[in-house]
């Protein structure tokens, strides 16, 4: 079996926060997916996930990296991929712009796009 780092897993809050000291944050979406709704926040780079492996040099590492997509699962897969790169600084944002969404940071586009998970996760103390 291959040796894998875990990658630390985020929740949209603390991610915002990260993004507001200067944080990169690393969109993984596909562009048709980016056009219908993007993150507002500065300091985004889209490298599709499709593209990843010959485009994940474009991400500093002198800066944190949240990377991020839909729901947590593609970021997961990047951001491993990062961390086994040597970006010690690569998290992952748990529950992705859909989660960002719902607790209604800024974004730009249409947000009827995601659906509204309501799940528990957030209504619970010390969750994001």
């Amino acid at each position: 079996m291959e040796n894998q780092t875990l990658v630390k897993e985020i929740c949209p809050t603390t991610s915002k926060e990260l993004l507001n000291k200067g944080a990169v944050l690393v969109d993984v979406r596909e562009k048709d997916e980016v056009e219908q709704l993007a993150f507002e926040v500065p300091n985004v780079i889209h490298i599709p996930l499709s593209e990843f492996d010959e485009r994940y040099n474009e991400i500093p590492k002198d800066k944190d990296v949240v990377v991020a997509c839909k729901a947590g699962a593609r970021s997961l897969r990047a951001a491993g991929f990062l961390v086994n790169k040597g970006y010690s600084n690569a998290v992952n944002m748990q529950h992705g712009i859909t989660r960002w969404v719902e607790k209604g940071f800024p974004t730009k586009g249409n947000t009827s796009t995601v659906s509204n998970t309501n799940s528990d996760c957030c209504s619970k103390p010390g969750c994001c």
